[in-house]
């Protein structure tokens, strides 16, 4: 099992990379989100140059906000700096989408952007089309010291429906997604991408990698999921479910993806928002404030110990938190990555790797 953390990247705090480093995490993950964090590209820059063997990427790129010769580019910048150990998570573009209330990449389009990705960062010319025009665009000075595509750069898809699993499956070397899937659905998932991948003629490689999103708090003697230092901790990442289920009951009214047991808490929650006083039109910037970075006081009582379980958060004593894992890395995980509130980022992440890592 390998241990990641997902930063929200701040350009004035890039040292918590070098940080975690020294507490000896596998991966970090720069956050892409241009409406709320500092630009992951400009943060990543940083953490090459200052640090030398934790593996550096995004969390995840946002596929709608650059064009992909440009996001190859980007990455294989990063990838001068720090050759052989830097990867490219890439996704639809949920979040960042949705805080200009805009929708995702449709799955067509992502499975194309995909496609010229991998062929860019493999030091391919390859076929792109711009505004309905088709031409070959290749990297021309590849040699000359601006990028690197000599050392494999891996593409990670975010991927959760069918359509994006396929071109996950056709393109990437990985996926990731959400801590709190079952067995079942982690499996229906990789034969998915084996159908994609077998259509474009592909086999998925024995080191297909697989890398869930999560959140953690080692609890120390006599405190409970709920104690205020644990929602410091773990509220704006449980408390990012929430968001995603609005946006999406907003969209269709489609509450699918809503846990059972969370059910009378999402109630509470549509009343909250349905209280603020933001019009309606704008009301995706209110609801998305603090995502993911800090939890807003009046979300706090949100954060509950079944929203926790829904959502598939590490929270408990070490050896409870060693056991979920181990069942997580038996039904297939590669990977885990922890996106802490930032606040409390390097507390959390060190008590993790002293207690938990270094047990495992």
């Amino acid at each position: 099992m390998k241990f990641g953390v997902t930063v929200v990247p701040s350009v004035s705090d890039w040292k918590l990379f070098v940080d975690l480093e020294a507490m000896g995490y596998d991966c970090a993950w720069a956050a892409d989100s241009q409406m709320l964090y500092s630009d992951a590209y400009a943060v990543l820059a940083l953490a090459a140059a200052n640090t030398s063997r934790i593996r550096l990427g995004t969390g995840v790129a946002v596929a709608p906000t650059r064009l992909a010769p440009v996001t190859a580019h980007s990455i294989a910048s990063i990838n001068r700096l720090a050759p052989g150990r830097v990867f490219l998570g890439i996704g639809t573009g949920h979040t960042a989408m949705r805080v200009m209330g805009q929708d995702p990449m449709k799955a067509g389009g992502f499975r194309e952007y995909l496609r010229v990705l991998r062929a860019l960062l493999h030091g391919e010319e390859v076929d792109y089309a711009l505004n309905g025009c088709s031409q070959s665009i290749r990297f021309l000075h590849a040699d000359r010291g601006f990028i690197d595509v000599a050392h494999p750069v891996p593409i990670y898809v975010a991927a959760d429906g069918p359509l994006a699993l396929k071109a996950a499956g056709a393109y990437g070397d990985g996926r990731v997604c959400s801590h709190n899937q079952t067995r079942a659905r982690l499996q229906k998932s990789l034969e998915t991408m084996q159908q994609g991948a077998s259509a474009v003629g592909r086999t998925l490689p024995d080191d297909f990698h697989t890398a869930a999103l999560t959140f953690a708090c080692v609890l120390r003697p006599g405190e409970s999921p709920t104690s205020e230092r644990v929602i410091d901790t773990i509220g704006p990442m449980a408390a990012a479910t929430l968001h995603y289920w609005w946006e999406l009951y907003q969209k269709d009214g489609d509450t699918s993806t809503i846990s059972q047991r969370c059910l009378g808490l999402w109630d509470e929650y549509l009343a909250f928002t349905e209280k603020m006083e933001v019009p309606l039109a704008k009301r995706y910037q209110q609801v998305h404030f603090g995502h993911c970075a800090f939890l807003p006081l009046e979300e706090r009582r949100f954060i509950t110990p079944d929203l926790i379980r829904a959502t598939g958060g590490l929270v408990g004593a070490p050896d409870e938190i060693i056991a979920m894992m181990r069942e997580r890395e038996a039904m297939g995980l590669d990977e885990v990555t922890l996106l802490p509130a930032m606040t409390e980022a390097r507390s959390t992440l060190k008590d993790f790797a002293e207690q938990v890592i270094a047990k495992y």
